[in-house]
């Protein structure tokens, strides 16, 4: 084989986890389900390799559980477990928001409002692969200014712990893209140095995680 075939299989590989993960986190692949390799690989029009090498990645990751002679079976994350994760995620992403409001340079500004935009638009359409792809740019994207690489690779490792099988249901409704309009708002209170307000803000928005997000009711 090639390089070029072995780039093509990764590449395709990659793909494939990626929908694979956002269906899963989005509840569109609710826990509990189990998905085999030929269904898949049939859907997205592949072979088994790239499925099988994604579904075991993504069983590496926490994503899957492998049974035997049937397939993977969707991991579920308890009701506990997800609020432990959003607390720690709004530890350490609200209060670097009063650290960056009136701190960011127009050209970040600038990359933050376009990944906003691309969050509503995702939102609006029910497109979850995209939604969460631009999600997580915008908050790493935000986190990488504060210049610690710890943060960053923590709030990532936390997020792709974290399961928001509400957005399926919200797509349906207004909500989801009343929650993606609160990046919007946190770049403006960010760009008038309205740190205080930022992380409130912040601490709101994260707490969708364990409330709407998650297909329960906020107060």
């Amino acid at each position: 084989m090639g390089s070029g075939a072995v780039f093509e299989v990764v590449s395709l590989r990659e793909q494939v986890e990626r929908t694979l993960s956002a269906r899963i986190v989005s509840g569109e692949f609710a826990p509990g389900s189990v998905l085999t390799v030929p269904t898949l690989a049939g859907e997205f029009g592949v072979s088994a390799t790239p499925v099988r090498e994604a579904m075991l990645n993504l069983a590496r990751r926490g994503f899957l559980t492998p049974i035997r002679n049937r397939g993977f079976q969707v991991t579920e994350v308890s009701p506990d477990e997800l609020a432990a994760l959003g607390e720690v995620r709004v530890l350490l992403e609200a209060p670097p928001m009063r650290w960056l409001a009136g701190a960011l340079s127009d050209a970040v500004v600038t990359r933050l409002r376009a990944l906003a935009d691309r969050i509503v638009a995702a939102a609006e359409k029910g497109r979850f692969e995209d939604y969460l792809e631009a999600d997580t740019a915008f908050h790493l994207t935000l986190l990488d200014e504060t210049g610690n690489e710890h943060l960053v690779r923590l709030v990532r490792e936390l997020r792709q712990q974290t399961r928001l099988v509400g957005l399926v249901s919200l797509a349906e409704s207004d909500a989801l893209v009343a929650t993606a309009l609160e990046h919007g708002e946190l770049i403006t209170l960010l760009k008038a140095g309205k740190g205080e307000q930022a992380e409130q803000l912040m601490r709101r928005h994260i707490s969708h995680v364990t409330g709407l997000w998650s297909g329960r009711s906020e107060h």
